[in-house]
């Protein structure tokens, strides 16, 4: 057996996918070593699998150096239709409180991300990639993980610091090896996915979902635009749907052909079917080692949920080990890893099983319902906001996270209306826009993201503002007044900031704190609280 040796403080990522790949790049951005174990003995690029890339992934994607490409090859998109047969229903808006470099939506295949991660990946000297290892089991204990490896040299150890495992939905084997248990359920029915190359200029800027059409009687389709004029469809059919015999038959032609027209040439790119699934482990932290993305939770692909929340993991993952091996925080940060990103898995699952309830109903008084309101939805506001298509991916509030700190004054509302950012409070994402820090131009996330980021009022006194931030974190603190990096004043208007306050963010953009400066003691005990000097166990999940 060979033993890979390896340097204190390094992580291992088990699984090469788009999250592994991710959480990769932010914890070399720390300055962490990380090594990447796939099965694989190499990337097999097939079919646009997750294509639908939401905008605050882009901005966590341009965080290492790749958003920005993404957003430009990909086909973006800010209107999403629905249609009840041949009616459309509503168009979806998409509401930012700041000011985004990138569009809400933009559809690219995963393979083409892919590519360009690993571009990027084999740029950075911290990673480093080793195919065909496949991960049998994990060792660990208070000084680290040994991760047991078959590669084609034979068995071999990789002891590491600590361990992200991002190893996909079929990853059984490895949950039940660390004791997870994936509780939940499989849905009957079956979605048939095409891409098709065809020139259909209509469709080329709009997500189009429709109830019923006559060309899928009784049963729902998706059509997603992506480039070089690709089109994905998603047809839901019967749980006994078998896509070999259709396709030997010529069915799969004639299903096309009722969609896009008798003549319109067309070419498949790919096809395959899935049955969707809705679960989600009991733990997402295992001593040593955190569990993220489709390995941890599964949700239905209807919203675009799926690798967007991956992103959320990989990012959470990244910035608190970091925190944690950098000596910046205490291990008992990666509690929260568990806490608040299962509390997003959960959000996640409730908001895409009620949107699978809606298309998949079970009983004949659930199918009645829908149909009734189906049917009134054209011309009945109450009934068209009951029409679920497709609650979109939006990132999640920590609002009962023990990282943040509630302020009465700025209470968070709960779930806001689809397609619509909630307002800037405690546990909410910090609403992007174009900064200038000492006359260069950059984005207020990407202060955001180099520590822990205080933003004041002009009332507020920065000298005493830094000692007490150096009092209360060793952590990389930045420091600006509001009205110094945006003279137009459309930050503290979208902050609804008071000249007195304090906003205290942490390094993933997520809002932590609003603080009166009128007392130091509550800005100390807010910058602690940020970085997990001050939780306590137990933990007691947000739902």
């Amino acid at each position: 057996m060979t033993v890979r040796n390896i340097h204190n403080g390094t992580v291992a990522v088990l699984g090469n996918g788009p999250v592994g790949q991710t959480t990769a790049l932010l914890l070399a951005r720390w300055g962490i070593r990380v090594i990447v174990l796939d099965a694989r003995p190499e990337r097999d690029p097939i079919g646009s699998k997750a294509i639908c890339q939401q905008r605050d992934v882009l901005e966590v994607w341009a965080a290492v150096g790749v958003g920005e490409q993404v957003a430009a090859e990909g086909v973006t998109w800010d209107t999403a239709s629905t249609f009840y047969r041949d009616e459309k229903l509503f168009t979806q808006p998409f509401v930012d409180n700041g000011r985004s470099a990138f569009p809400p939506f933009v559809n690219i295949s995963q393979a083409r991300t892919e590519q360009l991660l690993d571009e990027r990946i084999a740029e950075e000297p911290l990673i480093e990639v080793r195919w065909g290892h496949h991960v049998d089991g994990i060792d660990q204990d208070d000084a680290g993980v040994r991760v047991l490896c078959t590669t084609p040299d034979g068995p071999a150890v990789v002891p590491v610091a600590y361990a992200v495992a991002t190893m996909g939905a079929r990853a059984d084997g490895f949950r039940t090896h660390l004791g997870l248990d994936f509780a939940g359920r499989t849905f009957d029915d079956k979605f048939l996915i095409c891409d098709i190359k065809a020139d259909i200029p209509d469709w080329a800027h709009e997500r189009r979902f429709y109830f019923d059409p006559e060309w899928n009687p009784g049963r729902q389709v998706l059509i997603h635009p992506c480039p070089d004029s690709t089109f994905r469809i998603d047809w839901q059919v019967p749980g006994d749907y078998d896509l070999e015999a259709e396709t030997e038959s010529g069915a799969l032609d004639r299903r096309i052909r009722r969609i896009i027209g008798a003549e319109l040439p067309y070419e498949i790119v790919w096809k395959s079917v899935y049955r969707f699934h809705a679960r989600l482990v009991d733990r997402m932290r295992v001593g040593r080692v955190l569990v993220a993305g489709d390995c941890a939770h599964l949700v239905s692909p209807f919203g675009a949920r799926g690798l967007n929340s991956g992103v959320g993991d990989a990012e959470n993952a990244a910035w608190k080990l970091a925190f944690v091996l950098r000596g910046w925080a205490d291990e008992s940060l990666l509690d929260t890893y568990d806490l608040e990103r299962r509390a997003a898995a959960r959000e996640n699952i409730k908001v895409t099983s009620a949107t699978m309830d809606f298309l998949v109903p079970q009983t004949d008084e659930q199918r009645a319902h829908r149909l009734r309101i189906l049917e009134a939805a054209a011309d009945d506001a109450d009934a068209r906001a009951q029409v679920d298509s497709g609650r979109l991916a939006e990132p999640f509030w920590y609002a009962d996270s023990p990282l943040t700190t509630a302020d009465p004054a700025r209470p968070f509302a709960g779930r806001p209306a689809r397609g619509v950012a909630p307002q800037p409070v405690p546990g909410v994402l910090l609403p992007d826009m174009p900064v200038a820090v000492c006359g260069r131009a950059t984005r207020l996330r990407a202060l955001a993201r180099a520590g822990i980021l205080l933003l004041h009022g002009r009332d507020v006194d920065a000298t005493t503002l830094r000692t007490l931030a150096l009092d209360a974190t060793s952590a990389p603190v930045r420091i600006h007044a509001i009205d110094d990096i945006d003279a137009t004043g459309a930050l503290a208007e979208s902050l609804s900031a008071a000249a007195h306050e304090v906003w205290v963010v942490r390094p993933d953009a997520h809002i932590a704190a609003v603080v009166d400066t009128a007392d130091p003691a509550v800005l100390t005990d807010a910058i602690r609280t940020a970085t997990g000097r001050r939780v306590v166990a137990p933990l007691v999940a947000a739902v």
